[in-house]
């Protein structure tokens, strides 16, 4: 990734004070990665859709950074936040600033 991806203050914290744990989460991570049937592209605007959509605003800066740099547009990335408006209403607005700003940096 060319871009430098910012990582939450809370995950930068699980990773230096639970490091075992973190190991086993990453695994898991890149297991469930490996197993996707989605492009990179669109499973991290799928992702960002979910983040937004359960209000985990801390973890969008690094993904909508990493969808950037697998080609995802801003304009992507807005439906993406956006996607989950039907189901959870408007509590996914919240999350398109940050989007944007770590996109537009």
């Amino acid at each position: 990734m060319s871009e430098k991806l910012s990582i939450s203050n809370a995950f930068q914290t699980f990773i230096k004070e639970a490091p075992e744990q973190q190991k086993i989460w990453m695994e898991t991570v890149q297991k469930l990665d490996s197993a996707s049937k989605l492009d990179s592209k669109t499973e991290e605007l799928a992702y960002i859709a979910v983040l937004a959509s359960v209000r985990l605003e801390s973890g969008l800066p690094f993904h909508v950074k990493h969808a950037k740099s697998l080609g995802a547009t801003r304009e992507e990335i807005i439906s993406a936040v956006l996607v989950g408006l039907p189901a959870v209403g408007n509590a996914v607005v919240q999350a398109l600033p940050i989007a944007l700003n770590a996109f537009d940096s």
